[in-house]
């Protein structure tokens, strides 16, 4: 059973390297493991993949040894434990905006005594192979994550709470959701959206994070005390990529 690169990397007090990816391109997940990136979040929520796409992606996770981190499109319990036994690393909740959503999640993800997850340790992130069932449950509870999504004004004010809730392992601001709300109300800037989160997850000793704009917001984010820090996607590295190849075409004259 492998090890989570991201959680490793959270224990030691370090960045996650983190991409994403929202179609299904295979050789997408072995480049992003060849660059040195821990983990790639695979957006089920905005994006639709067969099962068996979903299935061949966790599986290219394993063999290239990155974690899978999806966001699904699903709440329902059955859905994302199979996510789990298929391979991937994370589960990340979008618009998780209460205490008791997160401990209901938590039930579903982890295992006794933290949660209350059902065992089949038969599938990809079991090595297909029917475990000690001990073994395999403090490794599971050890070595995947769940991440709750802060995209409204309302899992901000609990972002303490969400934090609190043992089992939820990292938070993960959704700027695009929380900006739009956030202009609606004016309740407060997005900076300061952050700040809170980043003083509720130093007080329970949790991992935050979010996507940056740019390196410069990076840098700001990993000040505040950020490693779960998205820099990268299919979306702005491929299309920087092109534009730069056509001026290139365009200065030949």
């Amino acid at each position: 059973m492998r090890k989570s690169k991201s959680l490793e990397r959270v224990r030691n007090g370090e960045p996650i390297r983190l991409a994403v990816l929202g179609h299904y391109i295979p050789a997408y997940v072995a480049h992003a493991a060849r660059a040195g990136y821990d983990c790639l979040w695979v957006d089920l929520e905005h994006r639709g993949m067969q099962s068996r796409e979903i299935d061949a992606l966790l599986a290219f996770g394993h063999l290239f040894d990155i974690d899978i981190l999806i966001r699904p499109p699903t709440l329902e319990k059955t859905g994302l434990c199979r996510y789990l036994e298929d391979g991937a690393a994370g589960l990340m909740i979008p618009h998780l905006s209460t205490p008791d959503l997160a401990a209901t999640l938590v039930q579903y993800a982890k295992f006794p005594p933290i949660g209350n997850r059902g065992i089949d340790n038969a599938g990809l992130d079991a090595d297909f192979h029917v475990h000690d069932p001990d073994v395999y449950a403090t490794w599971a509870n050890r070595e995947t994550f769940l991440v709750a999504q802060i995209e409204t004004p309302e899992a901000v004010r609990n972002a303490e709470s969400i934090a609190a809730v043992d089992g939820v392992d990292m938070l993960f601001i959704g700027p695009g959701d929380l900006g739009l709300r956030l202009r609606q109300t004016n309740e407060m800037t997005l900076d300061e959206a952050w700040e809170t989160v980043a003083a509720a997850c130093r007080k329970h000793g949790k991992a935050f994070g979010g996507p940056c704009a740019d390196d410069a917001e990076l840098a700001t984010r990993r000040g505040q005390g950020a490693q779960l820090l998205l820099g990268s996607s299919e979306f702005s590295g491929w299309s920087d990529a092109l534009v730069q190849d056509v001026k290139v075409y365009d200065s030949l004259g």
